[in-house]
């Protein structure tokens, strides 16, 4: 089976060596250092003390690689706009494209959502470039219930957790969502096909928009956020704001923002996925895990003055670091 990886970085790395080990011929189409590495010691994975390896195609071409059965997009929000107009390269006629990113994609009212259905959103494709470089017909969305970090370029290290969750973006069921569970469970996964994928999204992005955006702030890891009232009343209070906006479309939170964050705890001392980025000096992923519930909000008439607040104070500092876009 072809597949194709588009970014190696800890969660795209780790789900590259899985699959390589399971026979799959993957590729992988990244940029400057992780690319030369990759190409240097191919794809590395550092789990339960055991450094793994997988020899794979490294290129930054996608036209070199021609159509794949399974392409992984495992990039951050902000490089989708980049990536979508090379998709075509990769795309046969039955080639599957699998998110396997944090917050709300491009796609998460396609064929979903009540009055909703049908929306595009500014704040994640202002001029619809994703949705046509990456059809929704073409997706499966996944949601990583797992934990992991960089090590070095190309070197990823598996902190903690082994869950996945895909499902079709109307949520119905299909042979290619069967097919590619069972793939990823040959690659050691424990999956779980969802009839809702767009509520798993909305339920972990409850604890993505609040922990990432105020790392980033403050430079803390998980359990000084946890460990700090104000912080973690503050955590507290913009997961009720989305899980009421999540709700106007019938995703609905399950357990409560305080059972959320004692579930957290058991990460420990953990850099979220945004202040890796901020240390990294690489631009962070706000639109997808905060603007887009803002956006939304807005649209639902649902008062969310605690994210726009969070939303504001991350994009400056972002700002001020170079790592978000000037406001035009």
């Amino acid at each position: 089976m072809k597949i194709c990886l588009y970014g190696a970085g800890a969660i795209g790395g780790l789900l590259g060596v899985r699959l390589a080990q399971c026979g799959a011929e993957i590729s992988v189409i990244e940029v400057g250092p992780t690319l030369e590495a990759i190409k240097a010691n191919g794809l590395r994975v550092q789990a339960e003390g055991k450094m793994l390896s997988a020899a794979v195609t490294a290129t930054d071409d996608p036209a070199s690689l021609g159509p794949q059965d399974l392409v992984i997009v495992a990039v951050k929000g902000p490089t989708l706009k980049f990536i979508a107009p090379k998709m075509h390269f990769l795309l046969g006629p039955k080639t599957v494209v699998m998110t396997a990113m944090n917050g709300v994609p491009w796609w998460f009212f396609q064929g979903f959502g009540g009055d909703l259905a049908g929306t595009r959103l500014q704040s994640i494709d202002p001029d619809g470039a994703i949705a046509a470089g990456i059809p929704a017909d073409r997706v499966i969305g996944c949601v990583i219930m797992l934990t992991a970090s960089l090590l070095a370029p190309g070197v990823a290290n598996h902190v903690s957790g082994n869950k996945l969750t895909i499902g079709e973006p109307n949520n119905t069921d299909s042979q290619r969502v069967r097919d590619l569970g069972a793939l990823l469970s040959q690659a050691g996964f424990n999956v779980v096909v969802s009839q809702s994928i767009q509520k798993d999204i909305w339920l972990k992005l409850l604890g993505n928009m609040t922990h990432n955006p105020v790392s980033a702030l403050t430079g803390a890891t998980l359990d000084k956020i946890l460990d700090d009232p104000q912080a973690s009343e503050l955590c507290i209070k913009v997961m009720y704001e989305a899980a009421a906006v999540g709700k106007t479309f019938g995703c609905v939170m399950t357990d409560t923002p305080e059972q959320r964050h004692e579930g957290t705890r058991a990460l420990g001392p953990f850099k979220t996925s945004m202040l890796q980025d901020v240390e990294a000096k690489k631009a962070v992923e706000l639109d997808a895990l905060v603007g887009a519930v803002s956006e939304i909000a807005h649209k639902v008439a649902v008062p969310t003055p605690f994210t726009d607040v969070l939303l504001g104070l991350t994009r400056l500092k972002a700002q001020i670091l170079g790592l978000y876009p000037l406001a035009k």
